[in-house]
């Protein structure tokens, strides 16, 4: 017979047995849930990582000197490549401490022609209205600084440019000097557009800042008039700027690298 003493007692002991049972999942479901959480903050970390050490959150440096509003990249089917192999050869990474010294003829007619995998570029200088820009291609051209160079930035987003000059690659490589800014007034930049056919020198968005960078226009686009224009690229480099063009980016947001592989092979710069 179990007296009401230990009948009191077995109930208590069984609800103690419960609460501990409850608590005991309680305590299991509060360790899975914290360590789901865990694993979501690290993966989110690590992914923020892997994105700063891309570039893709890290500045590199310069100005959108370079390109319109940022968006963000979305996927992108990638268009066939229209551009032939690279001819082999290595980049030079030669620099220099200072401007070299003006020794062109500023009356005279200078062309540039860059030789690329997607077809050839030829370009009209403005000898007379951009001295210092046009020397100091004529100078790097001569030591074979753009040969065998990338373009490495395409925008296809409210302006529309081929940027290239940079033989690493990488949209912060330079000459080791910079060349004054010129012809910021010139009569072909109304109402603040660089029309199609331009080629203008790019810059750190500060004055006088250009190095070896530069842009090639291939639609109208609206840019602050702070950009040296020194060239105008002919008909036929104008289909090899479409035809660039139409490939289309690599980030699918309008700003990266083109997916057609354009590479300078040769650079050169001739007076006539």
């Amino acid at each position: 017979m179990v007296s009401q003493e230990q009948r009191r007692r077995q109930l208590a002991r069984e609800k103690f047995l419960r609460q501990q049972q409850r608590r005991t999942v309680a305590r299991r479901k509060a360790r899975m849930r914290n360590s789901v959480i865990a694993s979501v903050l690290g993966v989110v970390i690590i992914g923020s990582l892997a994105l700063y050490t891309t570039g893709v959150l890290k500045d590199d440096g310069t100005k959108k000197e370079n390109a319109g509003s940022e968006v963000s990249p979305s996927p992108t089917s990638k268009a066939p490549d229209p551009c032939e192999k690279p001819a082999e050869g290595k980049v030079k990474t030669a620099t220099w401490k200072k401007e070299p010294e003006l020794t062109i003829d500023k009356s005279a007619k200078y062309t540039m022609k860059l030789a690329t995998t997607c077809g050839d570029i030829d370009i009209a200088l403005k000898a007379s209205a951009a001295p210092h820009t046009v020397n100091s291609f004529d100078f790097l051209a001569g030591k074979g600084y753009f040969d065998h160079s990338r373009c490495h930035r395409l925008t296809t987003s409210n302006i529309y440019v081929l940027q290239c000059g940079d033989p690493t690659g990488t949209g912060t490589g330079g000459p080791g000097y910079t060349i004054p800014d010129e012809n910021l007034k010139d009569k072909s930049l109304k109402d603040n557009i660089y029309p199609a056919g331009t080629v203008a020198m790019a810059n750190t968005g500060q004055k006088n800042s250009g190095g070896s960078q530069f842009f090639l226009v291939f639609k109208d686009s609206q840019l602050p008039p702070s950009y040296t224009p020194f060239g105008t690229v002919s008909e036929s480099g104008m289909k090899v700027l479409k035809k660039i063009a139409d490939a289309g980016e690599s980030t699918g947001g309008g700003d990266g690298a083109p997916n057609a592989t354009v590479v300078i092979n040769k650079a050169t710069v001739t007076k006539s």
